[in-house]
């Protein structure tokens, strides 16, 4: 009995051991572990691509830098004309850790659709915006939706999944539905939150509000509805998605973002 309760303690020291390891890899790496996405001067290295325009035609001025934060920006719309868009870092990435803050601004364009009010998302695991048609209205990815309090005293989580394109396993079920709510906190519009990204390849991702583990599913990959205008050859339904690209979004409704940086896993 006393040599079966110290095999029991060293498997319990060492299995604290491991996952203290294991998290010391995610939050405790150095300063030079991680790369900056944006310098806070400009958009260099970042892709346009918005709906019904050629990628590289930043319309209207959608996304700008201002204070030393990425904007979205409606100042020099008309109608919003389903002028989805997407603000893409250059370089593809498969396993990773993403952090960034955002906030609402009060801009919403009210020709927008309904459920883009105080809602925005980072999109991931993304095609090649080059792969991108004119008329396509999101891009085949997976979203990290960004949403904010719409009437007080009403649940509304952030840091949800959304699946434009493509399918995830939730609870080790295919997901049939669009989007998965998390289970964090509701925010004020015009708080600065913060929120992480976890990604391994096709197998695990895992969603992060202010610290906090909010939402994990499996197996991204390529599938489902909701976009249209797609390239029919870049649309090959459960390939799995094992790295792509990382994009900001503009949907009619003003959002800041900042200190967006990255951490490649092995």
């Amino acid at each position: 009995m006393i040599k079966l309760k110290i095999i029991l303690s060293l498997v319990i020291v060492m299995a604290i051991v491991s996952c203290t390891s294991y998290f010391s890899k995610i939050n405790g790496s150095s300063d030079s572990d991680w790369q900056t996405l944006f310098n806070g001067k400009n958009l260099d290295g970042w892709i346009v691509k918005i709906n019904h325009h050629e990628v590289g035609d930043n319309y209207a001025n959608t996304f700008r830098v201002k204070d030393g934060k990425i904007q979205v920006n409606y100042d020099d719309y008309g109608k919003f004309n389903e002028s989805y868009g997407h603000l893409y870092f250059h370089e593809p990435f498969s396993s990773y850790h993403l952090k960034f803050e955002y906030r609402f601004t009060d801009q919403w364009l009210k020709d927008a659709p309904w459920y883009t009010y105080r809602n925005s998302g980072v999109m991931f695991h993304s095609q090649d915006p080059k792969t991108i048609l004119k008329d396509q209205d999101w891009p085949i990815s997976v979203e990290y939706q960004i949403l904010a309090e719409e009437k007080a005293g009403t649940p509304r989580p952030t840091a949800n999944v959304c699946s434009p394109g493509t399918e995830i396993f939730y609870n080790n079920v295919m997901e049939p539905q669009h989007c998965v709510n998390s289970s964090s906190k509701t925010y004020k519009w015009d708080k600065w939150v913060s929120g992480e990204l976890i990604v391994y390849k096709d197998s695990l991702v895992i969603h992060v509000v202010e610290g906090d583990t909010v939402l994990q599913y499996t197996k991204p990959q390529i599938g489902g509805e909701v976009v249209t205008g797609f390239d029919p050859a870049i649309k090959i339904d459960r390939k799995p998605l094992t790295l792509g690209y990382i994009a900001l979004q503009a949907e009619g409704q003003g959002i800041e973002f900042k200190n967006i940086k990255i951490k490649k896993l092995k």
